[in-house]
């Protein structure tokens, strides 16, 4: 075994921790600067696929650390955004720390059940990955429809249901419509620090941050005192979701456009009526799964298909040619990133909750608000900063209509549905 390896491991591995400690910084974002800072580091005497190891530790130790951010300040990046509200409402009971460790489990389990998985994945993307782009727009459609229809009101009445799905298709076309626009117009982002531009960050950011931290600022919101009281999901619903999360990212980890968030979605749609603390818990555990069996699956998609399926894969597959033998060796750095990356998200998490619940709730809303603009004009310029704007104005509809959130998704979901149908 190449010794290198292990420290080139730890070090991505603390990369990925300060990366995902940074409130709305994507870990395709971080990847790609570590892509550029590719060409330093060889000088330093490290190989192309020493470089790649500690991009794939800087990725997959990300999707557990930056539970962390999106809990206890509800900033998010575009694979967490679906985890700010239920870890939100629980970090306002005192709870935050069980929602990022909650969140830590599922992403630890989620990487047992993508290895379970690869071999049946492998034999299934290569025999019919065409067929399933072929129906991919209408597969999309059909999950946006099921999404609206899942929104109901607890008043059996026709009227207000109507309401409240008129206000679901309302908030997924406008979002939709945002999101085609940014992406038609993605050329227009300029870092003024020479930095690659994402038009998902202040998209996303805007929609699921910006939004819930302005309704924070002007509320009488308080942050309680944070305990580590373990955590309270029974046994069942806790395996249930941290499969479900695990089998959706490793599937979405094959699927061009389609995002953990979109993935994260797919787990809860069928479900009914149940008690929302529950809920709440199952879909952080689902979130953080699907991110993180996305990122380990990734590489598989990439040796079987031949097609980078994520920012990290991205910048593996510019640096190396990935044979057999190289992705079964990153599998198993990945496996021990994970275990690692459990123990210090965990450990983190006590250490955030105790500093900040000595911290006015208002200010530190105020203050993430200005950091959120700031990294979307630092990454993405004035036009980013434009985008961050509208997107935070449609990001408030959802809460002023009295309607789940997920629905602003359609920035997302709409520009794929409409690509993909129109190809």
């Amino acid at each position: 075994m190449d010794l290198c390896v292990v420290p080139c491991a730890a070090f991505g591995f603390l990369l990925g921790v300060i990366s995902g400690l940074i409130p709305g910084l994507h870990v395709n974002t971080f990847a790609a600067i570590l892509l550029g800072a590719a060409p330093a580091m060889m000088e330093l005497g490290l190989s192309p696929y020493h470089v790649a190891v500690i991009i794939l530790a800087a990725s997959i130790s990300q999707t557990f650390l930056d539970a962390i951010p999106t809990v206890f300040v509800g900033a998010p990046d575009s694979d967490t955004v679906l985890a700010v509200l239920p870890g939100h409402r629980l970090m306002l009971r005192g709870r935050g720390i069980e929602a990022v460790r909650l969140s830590a489990i599922g992403s630890a389990g989620s990487v047992l059940v993508a290895l379970s998985l690869i071999p049946h994945l492998s034999w299934v993307f290569s025999n019919y990955y065409d067929i399933l782009m072929e129906h991919i727009g209408l597969i999309l459609l059909g999950i946006a429809v099921i999404m609206i229809l899942k929104e109901q009101d607890l008043d059996p009445g026709p009227y207000q249901t109507l309401k409240r799905r008129s206000f679901a298709i309302s908030v997924f076309v406008t979002s939709g419509l945002l999101g085609m626009f940014a992406f038609e117009n993605q050329d227009l982002l300029s870092s003024p620090l020479g930095l690659e531009p994402d038009v998902l960050l202040p998209l996303l950011s805007g929609i699921f941050g910006a939004s819930s931290l302005i309704l924070s600022i002007f509320s009488s919101t308080k942050m309680a005192e944070q305990r580590d009281t373990g955590f309270d999901l029974p046994a069942v619903p806790l395996m249930r979701s941290i499969l479900l999360g695990g089998a959706a990212g490793s599937v979405v980890a094959w699927i061009p456009g389609v995002s953990p968030a979109v993935a994260t979605m797919l787990t809860r749609l069928g479900r009914g009526i149940e008690d929302e603390d529950q809920a709440a818990r199952e879909f952080l555990v689902s979130v953080s799964g699907v991110n993180t069996s996305c990122a380990v699956l990734s590489l598989v998609a990439l040796l079987v298909i031949g097609r980078p399926r994520s920012g990290a894969a991205a910048a593996i597959n510019e640096l190396i040619d990935l044979d057999a033998g190289q992705v079964y060796m990153m599998i198993v750095i990945a496996t021990a990133v994970a275990f690692i990356s459990y123990i210090s998200t965990v450990w983190l998490a006590c250490i955030a909750g105790s500093l900040l619940s000595k911290i006015d709730y208002k200010n530190l809303s105020i203050i993430v608000l200005g950091a959120l603009a700031l990294i979307a004009l630092i990454f993405t310029g004035t036009f980013g900063i434009f985008i961050f704007f509208i997107s935070t104005l449609i990001g408030l509809i959802p809460h002023l209509a009295g309607i789940r959130k997920m629905h602003a998704m359609g920035v997302l979901m709409l520009p794929l549905i409409v690509y993909y149908l129109s190809g």
